[in-house]
């Protein structure tokens, strides 16, 4: 038996029309996460200009349609933004800004954050920067799901 699950308006926006679709060509930091257990890969490509503000996010998902929001919507978040305040930028947000996800799905929201995370940190070893509140990549987000999970 198949679960239905309802998304917002928002979701479906950014899932049937995406935004940023594609990939940067020498990109400032291209940050590549996924979920082993759902099988979603998300890579997130951006642009950052000299003063550390980003110009331009892209992304590539391979997944189901929140994954792609996700992504979609990511990319909208940090475009424009600086270093620091596209760190900040938090599966909460992601969340929020497209009107909540169904719970099975929030994991969807935790690559897109860890997706944001993973290509600042390669902005940051390219150009030998510290970036204050960054931390090493998580390659597989279901490492980190529980301690999400517990947080809550």
């Amino acid at each position: 038996m198949s679960q239905v699950t309802e998304y917002s308006d928002k979701v479906m926006d950014h899932f049937m029309n995406p935004r940023n679709v594609g990939e940067i060509e020498n990109a400032s930091g291209v940050g590549t996460v996924g979920n082993a257990k759902c099988g979603d890969i998300m890579r997130m490509y951006l642009d950052i200009d000299e003063n550390g503000v980003v110009r331009e996010a892209k992304f590539k998902t391979f997944g189901c349609g929140a994954a792609v929001a996700t992504s979609s919507m990511a990319t909208e978040l940090v475009r424009g933004k600086t270093v620091q305040e596209a760190l900040s930028v938090t599966n909460q947000a992601v969340m929020e800004a497209l009107d909540g996800l169904p719970k099975v799905k929030i994991h969807c929201s935790l690559l897109a954050e860890e997706a944001i995370h993973a290509a600042l940190w390669d902005y940051a070893e390219k150009n030998h920067l510290t970036i204050d509140g960054l931390k090493p990549p998580v390659n597989d987000i279901d490492e980190t799901e529980a301690f999400y999970e517990m947080e809550r």
